[in-house]
């Protein structure tokens, strides 16, 4: 009886680099999308806190959606501007 025959496996194909222009794409999609779910969730709580605490008004709604959207912001601004992380040292890269 003769051996099976090996099948060879082709090479794993090598990553290319992702160009920069969707890298900024992705961050401010992320950073969309984040903004929707913070805000979302404090306007949720506005409301919440609105109905049970304070009688129906309406500060607490615009309140509470106005620290969802800073703290997006925030998060966008530290995904987007690395120098802004406190302790943060960003390295050129090396050019051997």
């Amino acid at each position: 009886m003769s051996a099976p025959a090996v099948i060879p496996t082709p090479p794993a194909p090598i990553a290319a680099p992702i160009p920069s222009e969707d890298q900024i794409a992705r961050k401010f999609d992320n950073c969309v999308a984040d903004l929707l779910v913070n805000a979302g969730l404090g306007f949720g709580v506005g409301v919440v806190a609105s109905v049970l605490l304070f009688r129906r008004r309406g500060w607490p709604v615009a309140l509470s959606t106005g620290f969802g959207a800073g703290v997006a912001y925030s998060n966008c601004n530290y995904s987007l501007n690395p120098y802004v992380l406190p302790g943060t040292k960003v390295l050129p890269a090396n050019r051997s």
